[in-house]
């Protein structure tokens, strides 16, 4: 029997779940092939190794390609708690080893993030936060990080994460944006049979909070560039607290890139308690080719992640 595979993707505009499927599971294989697992290519690629779905909730953002990286002129609560996840990621990486260069950069956006003066009045924390997310695209590599083309886009994207957390937009059944957007990953996972979790991004943040209502086992969970590890912002924000390993989960294997900003460094196992089955996050550092290192493609493309998800679909199979 097939284990099922769930993908759950992160911030981003409108796409179609299954080009992404596919798109996912090729990078998947090619990270396989590079692990050393290149019979089970093929498998991954035509559906042979596990039952692959993509779970999809992008489109309850009500986003469009035009509109996605439009920013509110006015101050709201979204852009506010934007502005608060950018400067504890700031802080996060300030700690991390960086050049002259990149440390002048990080320093210059974090201090327009809490300038004070004639920018403040209506509109004020907009400002700050394009003028600080502008400041940081400057970076090499930051712009094409998360397929970011403008300031704008980047922090569009960014407010997918603070209106999710933010537990309002609700529709005419009373339900929260939150619960509809973890809607599609509770249909998507096996009830009875094994399931292996591949989340990226805001995606993590979904998936640990929609897998504490599941009854299945989850013998791999795999978080991809999670922003869990802002502390204040992300994991403070979460639910069920404190924030801890999901009981169905028995391995979470954890990947950040140093220049992923929205990752901040930050090793999961710290901020993540275990479960009653002692089981915790392990964070993995991967190092990308420096461009565009947030996309969960370049993640899943790597060794050091694809390996171990090949083998408890292997594992998962014969049990």
């Amino acid at each position: 029997m097939r284990p099922r595979l769930v993908f759950v993707h992160g911030v981003g505009g409108p796409r179609d779940p299954d080009a992404e499927c596919d798109v996912w599971l090729r990078a998947l294989a090619e990270g396989a092939r590079a692990a050393g697992h290149s019979r089970r290519v093929l498998d991954l690629v035509r559906g042979w190794a596990a039952d692959a779905r993509f779970a999809y909730y992008g489109d309850l953002f009500g986003l469009t390609p035009q509109a996605q990286g439009d920013v509110p002129d006015e101050d709201d609560e979204e852009t506010v708690l934007v502005g608060s996840l950018l400067r504890e990621a700031l802080d996060e990486r300030l700690q991390e080893p960086h050049t002259n260069d990149e440390g002048r950069v990080l320093r210059h956006a974090r201090a327009q993030l809490t300038q004070d003066g004639p920018a403040q009045g209506p509109g004020a924390a907009a400002r700050k936060v394009l003028s600080a997310a502008n400041t940081l695209l400057s970076l090499p590599g930051l712009r094409t990080c998360g397929g970011w083309a403008s300031a704008g886009l980047m922090v569009g994207h960014l407010r997918q994460v603070a209106r999710y957390l933010r537990r309002g937009e609700a529709d005419e059944e009373g339900l929260t944006l939150d619960v509809r957007v973890r809607r599609p990953v509770e249909r998507a996972l096996d009830p009875v049979g094994p399931t292996i979790v591949i989340a990226h991004s805001l995606g993590t943040v979904v998936s640990t909070e929609t897998l504490h209502a599941h009854r299945g086992t989850v013998p791999l969970l795999v978080t991809l560039g999670s922003p869990m590890g802002l502390r204040s912002v992300v994991g403070a924000r979460m639910r069920p607290q404190p924030l801890q390993v999901p009981l169905s989960v028995e391995r979470w294997l954890d990947y950040w890139d140093r220049d992923d900003l929205v990752t901040a460094g930050t090793r999961l196992e710290k901020a993540v308690r275990p479960n009653d089955r002692a089981v915790r996050p392990v964070s993995r550092r991967v190092d990308s080719d420096g461009l565009s290192v947030h996309p969960a493609v370049k993640y899943l493309a790597q060794p050091a992640v694809a390996g171990p998800v090949v083998e408890a679909i292997e594992t998962a199979t014969h049990a």
